[in-house]
């Protein structure tokens, strides 16, 4: 039981945040390019103030999934490297992120090779 609530908790906060994501796509001019840089510093500044890990034991997967959770590890990579160097600082956090952003490269250039992209007709 504990673990089925675990996944509501996910898809539940999962869901809000994509739910608030469609909404500023759907009521404002804002791109999807704009929405997402938005959301990566959301993660960002809730890490820094100390809250993301609150909401990461409440939701689980349901917010490092989302680019906020992008944003909330590049920033605890960076904390921990800062104890050692600037040069460190600015390394710790894509080094923590290194192997989503390699599936994402990887992945993003096997589906562009399947698939023809298009224009988004207005």
């Amino acid at each position: 039981m504990e673990m089925f609530l675990g996944y509501v908790k996910a898809f539940a906060v999962g869901g809000l945040v994509c739910m608030i994501a469609q909404i500023l796509i759907n009521k404002t001019k804002m791109t999807s390019a704009r929405i997402l840089v938005m959301f990566l510093l959301l993660g960002v500044f809730l890490e820094l103030i100390g809250v993301f890990k609150y909401i990461e034991n409440f939701a689980g997967a349901g917010i490092t999934i989302p680019i906020t959770g992008f944003g909330s590890t590049i920033v605890k990579g960076a904390k921990e490297g800062a104890k050692i160097g600037l040069f460190e600082a600015v390394t710790y956090g894509f080094r923590n992120m290194a192997g989503g952003l390699t599936a994402a490269i990887f992945f993003g250039f096997f589906f562009a090779l399947i698939f023809r992209s298009h224009s988004k007709k207005v």
